[in-house]
């Protein structure tokens, strides 16, 4: 179903003079600046080491989500292995069959290493062409040209519901010079500065959503527009994933960005987008602490755990601070260390008596969680 009498943003006479009740954003931003010196204060308790793979976790989490917020499911350890081979850390470079996995691990570190740069036309090409390696279907690096309109739409075929609709292809170009011209001319020290970092970001990534300027892949790159924003405005790489936050709650997102892209007063959608980066920043603090636990644990028990024990246990820890989904069983342990039935409940059972995992259910459907505490 296609209302015609809706009007978008982009057709409204204001376009694209984007308007908020920005006293409304004051104390968030307060809260920003805190919660970012509440990270900082956390990996200042790292080791080098750790510090990096506090990093190294969250853009895994951040390209994995971004992904799956799209419908894609790529691997977290494909991901993980291509960034490690990235920044040289796999002494032999593992390799990854998964070109998408390889092409999210490239953007984010991308992202990250160029974010105080001034955003080009060709950064949001190369971008493209990474999120769209391993894809046979799309002609990567270039905006859309097709004569059709670009929809965003839900439902089954021949009874659609329309929820947007982007600027024709004919547009795109002159669209999209004047968004990367708004995006650096309101960056530091550019002549119409936006000094809430909260206020840009969300900006950036409405405006950037409603011009939809490729094929596809248009939320993935304009997320990656929104992280590169915020480690602009305060002058390092911004260290959260927005798009785990999101993906949380993916209606939420589309009806925030729905009824943003129907006026150009847009205050709704930045209170909306600014509680998404607060809400990232407080499970960032969440995983930089579950580096530091993971590593005064292995401190603790390394030395009186078996190599099998040993094993199972990074294997656990290697999903993240989400965990090792359904727990650990007795058939997965003997799957992940080849040993018997006997020898894995034993091994459980020693684990469980030291507090080291926590026994949930009974019987055959015992399972066991891990306790980094």
């Amino acid at each position: 179903m296609y209302n015609r009498l809706m009007r978008y943003n982009w057709q409204l006479d204001d376009w694209p003079k984007f308007q908020c009740d920005s006293s409304l954003f004051v104390e968030s931003q307060v809260d920003f600046f805190r919660k970012m010196g509440r990270v900082e204060g956390f990996l200042e308790g790292l080791s080098g080491e750790d510090r990096l793979d506090s990093t190294i976790e969250l853009m895994v989490a951040e390209a994995v989500k971004t992904s799956e917020i799209e419908g894609e499911m790529i691997s977290r350890k494909d991901v993980m292995s291509s960034i490690k081979n990235n920044l040289r850390l796999n002494p032999e470079n593992e390799h990854v069959r998964d070109a998408r996995a390889v092409g999210a691990a490239e953007l984010m570190l991308d992202v990250r290493s160029g974010y105080d740069k001034d955003l080009t036309v060709e950064d949001l090409f190369s971008w493209h062409r990474m999120l769209m390696k391993g894809n046979r279907y799309i002609d990567p690096g270039r905006w859309r040209t097709h004569p059709e309109p670009m929809q965003v739409v839900s439902g089954v075929l021949g009874k659609e519901t329309v929820h947007f609709e982007a600027p024709p292809s004919s547009r795109v170009p002159s669209e999209m010079k004047q968004f990367v011209h708004w995006f650096n001319d309101t960056g530091p020290a550019g002549a119409h500065e936006i000094k809430n970092p909260l206020v840009r970001s969300a900006v950036a990534h409405l405006y950037f959503e409603s011009i939809h300027p490729f094929e596809d892949g248009n939320g993935r790159v304009g997320r990656a527009v929104s992280e590169k924003a915020l480690s602009q405005s305060i002058g390092q790489a911004v260290l959260l994933s927005l798009s785990r936050t999101i993906e949380a709650d993916k209606n939420a997102y589309y009806e925030a960005l729905k009824a943003g892209q129907q006026s150009n007063e847009i205050t709704s959608w930045i209170v909306y987008f600014s509680e998404v980066v607060l809400a990232a920043q407080i499970q960032a603090e969440e995983s930089i602490q579950f580096t530091l636990h993971k590593t005064r644990f292995f401190q603790r028990y390394e030395s009186e755990l078996s190599e099998r024990q040993l094993r199972v246990i990074r294997r656990m820890l290697e999903e993240g601070p989400a965990g090792f989904q359904g727990g650990m069983s007795a058939r997965k342990y003997v799957r992940i260390t080849h040993t018997s039935k006997a020898t894995a409940t034993r091994d459980l059972q020693d684990l469980a008596n030291q507090g080291i995992f926590t026994p949930i259910g009974g019987g055959r459907n015992i399972h066991y969680e891990i306790n980094l505490g």
